[in-house]
């Protein structure tokens, strides 16, 4: 009677009520139990109906002889499998119907002052609001993980949710007599046995297993909501009431991570611009950043619910694990657990470890082949992406290995459980080593595709090489890209020290720091803007050649002021973009371009001095008034100052349609030009002005006093 209590409320005959009362998701822990068909008193006669079984099959097992016993003993097997059927739905119905073991935090309002709390408030600080956390710098982000990481409760400090137990006690009590009533029998690799005489020699492992080598390789498509297929797969452990739980909370686990993932991906298409709109570039920029903050948040999450779903684990079977009485199957069961649990856990980490990738593929340009740095020419698609978008794309995958980087050891480590000790690789385990696998090899290309649009800069067009010679867009777009991947050093070391990069072919301990990039990227930048300047050299009018030596002297400054140790360019101290480019290296290189093509732009003013030579007094011959020089002698200074003003006025008409923008190097040039031929002509002006070398035209050629052209 027992036996047909518990099918009968579990598996209702007409598939009605009784089922979907049990599949029906409970509101919170206090809700009635009285949502089940069965009272608890029911599933515990029903328990030990099962045990009756058990024992009565052992003593028919013992009587074989008798001509009852095989028909009998398959009767009482028949009804066995029914029993751990109507059990394994009992188990699904709770578990699916319990819900998510996360609940959203209470967000606290922030105080005023972090410096003045105590060391348990400072604990509790990283629990910033969901805005902040949408709008955080990657230093707060890094100074909020790096604290949470040194709490004792870590789940505490990380995440908008917070672990909890979703069942109520009644159930736990439900669920923990299933396990413990089904937790002393053998197993085939399939299904429950009644007999030890009945097990095989060998019994298959757990599925989904592991695949050959170790290692898990993406099978679904990229932004499917799947890595790999083994996570889909149905959990095959040989132990009906591991199955059923394992496939309840793999549900839930992935629901959870799911839910969160499309609600950030919802907000952020919010802010999405129209195409074409203007600003679109930087809001598009913006975006990208804002994926990655989010693909951190995912990872947060997901160590939250790996985390409650441990709870769950923890709270259901591992109080009832050590009740398995064969000393002879226990390894068997050992590794059955360590494959429901890992099942469970890594459906979170297979929709993180996808969405990680969406995000490099879809926001990051990773899916954009721009070639390899240093080819001559250029893949399919390069156009599509700037050196602006390439920088923010960098930036965003070094975020993203940053979060992986600091985070990624608690993931795996919440993935295993160090109580079961099978000492095997599960899939999550490997999920976890392929979510860091692919985060650096993503990265690393996001950082090729950096340096690559560089060198794939347009060399022509009036967008990237302005008519006026002033500061290049190509500069101040890699002035930007520096700037926002500074902040990400040791997520740089951490790609570098597991990847061949054009630039630094050193791994391990050999691998170098950031700076090493963005020598290569200032490299780059040079050799673009010095093809950028031979389109100058090419034009008809020779006086443009003059553009080539001032363009690169405006780009060269810009490059000192904005990045050199001693700049002037204002940007907030505690800002994470404030960076600063201290090696030696970079000064001397700049300074030696700008020293350089300085002086090929000043020799263009010295054509002027070629005028202003000192005329013989020998030749210098008066007519009989001794105040007017002869026509020959006249010619000689007219020819001087006629010269010089047509020199002067050719050159600063060619000189006036540049531009200089920054005021200092502005001030600093037009005194450099002073000193080329200011001086000299001032001596040739005042020693021949008082000279008159002209009877009608004297004005003209004296238009240009000094105090004048100063």
């Amino acid at each position: 009677t027992s036996m047909k209590r518990l099918v009968d409320g579990s598996s209702n005959k007409s598939g009605g009520e009784g089922t979907m009362s049990l599949l029906k998701p409970r509101q919170n822990n206090h809700e009635s139990d009285t949502t089940s068909p069965l009272t608890e008193q029911e599933l515990y006669a029903g328990a030990d109906a099962m045990e009756i079984v058990r024992d009565a099959h052992g003593y028919f097992a013992k009587r074989v002889e008798w001509r009852s016993a095989k028909e009998t003993m398959a009767d009482l097997e028949r009804v066995h499998f029914i029993g751990v059927d109507a059990m394994g739905l009992l188990v699904t119905g709770h578990l699916t119907g319990a819900g998510a073991a996360v609940r959203r935090k209470v967000d606290a309002p922030p105080a005023p002052d972090t410096n003045k709390k105590s060391p348990a408030q400072r604990r509790t600080s990283t629990r910033v609001t969901a805005a902040e956390r949408s709008e955080e710098t990657a230093s707060k982000t890094r100074d909020r993980l790096q604290e949470a990481l040194q709490n004792r409760d870590l789940m505490k400090s990380v995440g908008e949710y917070e672990e909890y137990l979703p069942l109520s006690t009644r159930v736990v009590r439900e669920l923990r007599a299933i396990f413990e009533c089904l937790g002393g029998m053998y197993s085939d690799g399939t299904s429950l046995l009644l007999s030890a005489s009945s097990v095989p020699s060998y019994i298959p492992p757990p599925e989904p297993s592991l695949p050959p080598g170790g290692k898990v390789l993406r099978t679904e498509k990229v932004g499917s909501g799947h890595y790999t297929q083994s996570t889909m797969q149905l959990l095959k452990t040989g132990f009906p009431q591991l199955d059923s739980y394992g496939e309840a909370r793999r549900s839930v686990a992935y629901a959870s991570v799911d839910g969160y993932c499309r609600q950030l991906r919802t907000a952020r298409k919010k802010l999405m611009p129209p195409e074409g709109s203007a600003g679109s570039a930087i809001a598009l920029a913006q975006i990208v950043d804002s994926a990655a903050r989010d693909a951190v948040r995912c990872i947060e999450h997901t160590m939250v619910v790996v985390s409650g779903e441990k709870s769950v684990y923890r709270c259901v079977v591992s109080p009832t694990s050590s009740n398995h009485h064969h000393d002879e199957s226990g390894p068997q069961y050992q590794r059955a657990l360590a494959g429901c649990y890992s099942f469970v856990v890594a459906a979170a980490v297979d929709r993180l470890l996808d969405l990680i990738e969406y995000t490099f593929l879809r926001e990051a340009g990773c899916s954009i082949n721009l070639g390899s740095v240093g080819d001559g020419g250029a893949g399919p698609g390069n156009s599509e992406m700037d050196i602006r978008a390439a920088g923010s794309a960098a930036a965003a995958g070094l975020r993203i290995v940053d979060g992986v980087r600091m985070l990624g050891p608690s993931l795996s480590r919440l993935c295993d459980l160090a109580s079961i000790g099978s000492g095997e690789s599960t899939i999550a385990s490997a999920l976890c080593i392929s979510l860091h696998r692919s985060t650096v090899k993503n990265c690393s290309k996001t950082l090729e595709n950096l340096a690559r649009s560089i060198q794939l800069d347009p060399l022509d067009g009036t967008k990237h090489v302005p008519t006026d010679a002033r500061v290049a867009k190509v500069s101040s777009d890699v002035v930007h890209a520096i700037r926002v991947i500074s902040p990400f050093a040791s997520a740089y070391k951490s790609v570098s020290k597991r990847r061949t990069l054009p630039w630094d072919e050193g791994m391990g301990d050999d691998a170098g720091e950031i700076d090493i990039f963005v020598r290569f990227l200032i490299k780059q930048l040079i050799v673009s803007l010095q093809g950028k300047a031979q389109n100058y050299k090419n034009e008809e009018n020779p006086d443009n050649q003059v553009k080539t030596h001032l363009f690169m002297m405006n780009n060269m400054y810009y490059l000192l002021d904005s990045l050199g140790p001693d700049g002037y360019e204002h940007i907030n101290d505690e800002s994470d973009e404030n960076y600063r480019i201290k090696a030696p290296w970079f000064q001397s290189k700049m300074n030696k371009i700008f020293e350089g093509e300085k002086a090929k732009y000043l020799a263009s003013w010295e054509v002027l001095n070629n005028h202003l030579t000192k005329v013989d007094e020998r030749e210098l011959n008066y007519k009989d008034k001794k105040d007017i020089l002869s026509l020959e002698s006249g010619r000689l200074i007219k020819s001087r100052f006629s010269g010089f003003i047509e020199d002067f006025e050719r050159v600063y008409l060619v000189h006036r349609t540049f531009t200089v923008i920054d005021p200092k190097l502005r001030e600093t040039l037009q005194d450099d030009i002073r000193n080329v031929f200011m001086a000299r002509y001032k001596a040739f002006f005042d020693r021949y002005a008082s000279i008159k070398f002209s009877k009608k035209n004297m004005e003209n050629y004296l238009k240009y006093p000094p105090n004048k052209l100063d």
